[in-house]
C-alpha cells in the first residue's frame, strides 16, 4: 500500500468521479484508475461499486476513508514538520550584541547553541547598541541584544526584555576589598583612579553621570579602552572600574564590589525587526536564548542579575515588545 494509491482513493471518495479526481489529483484518468484496482487487489475487497456510471462506496471502502484521511493528514504534519526541522538544521543567523554581552553572555548561549544546531551558520557583529539598531533597520542583522532603552523612535522595531543587570566596581583580587565591606556608594570612588571606557561607551557616560551628580569629578587614571583593555588595566592594578556585573565571570583575578542604593541598573533587550518575519534559524535562536536563561539557576545568576522573560515566553517564541523604563544606564 503507498501513500499515493490512498490519495487518489480519498479523492475518488471525495468526488465520486474518477476523472474529476484525477484532474484533482494532476495525473491520467488511467493512472489513477490503475492505482485504484492495484489498492483493491493488495486490500482483497473493492473499494468502490461502479453501478450504472454511479461512484459509490462499499463497506470496505467506507471503512478505510477515516483511516486513509488520517495517514494523509499525518503523513502531511510529518512532512511540514521535517521540512521546519530542515529549516533550522541549514541556515544563518545574523546576530549583533554588544562588547559587554560578547565578553559575558553570549559565549555560553552560542556554544550550547553550535552543539544544538551544527549545521546554522552564527555571524556575529560586535557593536555598540545604536550601531546595532541601525544595522539591524538596515536589514544586516536578524536579531540584536541590545541595552535598553532603544536608541530609535522606529516603530517597526520589537523589543524583548530578557536580563536586568547591575553594575559593579570592579577590583583586582590581589589587592585588599576597595573599602573593606560587601558594597560601595559612588562617593566612595572619589580620589580612587578609575579605569575608564573610551567614548562611546554609555556605560562610561553613566559612570560620569553618577559621580557628577555626587558631586565630584572623577580620577582618570586610564581612559579610552574597550571592554576587555579595561578588565586588564583593572587586573594590573590600574585603578578601578565601573563595569556590567556579567563581564567579570570566568575573570579570576578580578572582583565585583556592588554599589550601594541608588545602584546603576540596565535592562538587555533582544530586538528584531516587526516587519521582517524571522528566519526558522532566527527563531531557533531565540528560543533556545530564553530557555538557556531560563534554565540558569540563583547561583548562576548571582544576586546582580535578573531574568526578565517566563516559560510563557519561550512557549509563544516571543515576548512582551516595547521598551521599559527602568532606573540605570543604557550600557554598551
Amino acid at each position: 500500500m503507498q501513500f499515493q494509491q490512498l490519495a487518489y482513493f480519498v479523492a475518488v471518495a471525495r468526488t465520486r468521479h474518477f476523472t474529476r479526481a484525477a484532474e484533482l489529483s494532476r495525473v491520467a484518468q488511467p493512472s489513477l484508475s490503475k492505482q485504484i484496482r492495484s489498492l483493491e487487489r493488495e486490500l482483497g475487497a473493492p473499494l468502490f461499486s461502479r453501478a450504472r456510471g454511479n461512484i459509490t462506496l462499499t463497506p470496505a471502502g467506507e471503512a478505510l476513508l477515516p483511516l486513509a484521511q488520517r495517514m494523509l493528514t499525518d503523513l502531511e504534519t510529518a512532512r511540514r514538520e521535517v521540512a521546519e526541522l530542515a529549516g533550522v538544521r541549514r541556515g544563518r543567523v545574523r546576530l549583533g550584541a554588544t562588547p559587554s554581552l560578547c565578553a559575558g553572555l553570549l559565549a555560553d548561549v552560542l556554544s550550547d547553541f553550535h552543539t544544538r544546531f551544527p549545521g546554522i551558520e552564527l555571524q556575529v557583529e560586535e557593536s555598540g547598541s545604536r550601531d546595532l539598531v541601525r544595522d539591524l533597520g538596515r536589514g544586516e542583522l536578524d536579531l540584536a541584544l541590545i541595552i535598553l532603552p532603544l536608541q530609535s523612535s522606529d516603530p517597526d522595531f520589537s523589543t524583548t526584555p530578557i536580563l536586568r543587570e547591575n553594575l559593579v566596581v570592579a577590583s583586582p583580587k590581589s589587592q585588599p576589598s576597595p573599602n573593606g565591606r560587601a558594597s560601595m556608594r559612588i562617593t566612595e570612588l572619589e580620589g580612587r583612579p578609575l579605569v575608564m571606557f573610551r567614548r562611546g561607551y554609555d556605560v562610561r557616560e553613566a559612570t560620569l553621570r553618577a559621580c557628577r551628580a555626587s558631586g565630584f569629578e572623577p580620577l582618570l587614571a586610564v581612559e579610552g579602552g574597550e571592554m576587555d583593555a579595561v578588565l586588564r588595566f583593572v587586573e594590573a592594578g590600574l585603578g578601578l572600574a565601573v563595569v556590567p556585573s556579567m563581564v567579570l565571570k570566568n575573570r579570576y583575578g578580578l572582583r565585583g564590589t556592588p554599589l550601594a542604593r541608588p545602584r546603576l541598573l540596565r535592562t538587555v533587550a533582544l530586538a528584531r525587526r516587526k516587519d521582517v518575519v524571522p528566519s526558522h534559524s532566527a527563531e531557533a535562536f531565540q528560543r533556545h536564548l530564553y530557555e538557556y536563561l531560563l534554565g540558569l539557576t540563583p547561583e548562576q545568576l548571582g544576586p546582580d542579575l535578573e531574568v526578565l522573560i517566563t516559560s510563557a515566553e519561550t512557549r509563544d517564541g516571543d515576548g512582551p515588545s516595547g521598551e521599559r523604563d527602568v532606573p540605570g544606564t543604557d550600557e554598551h
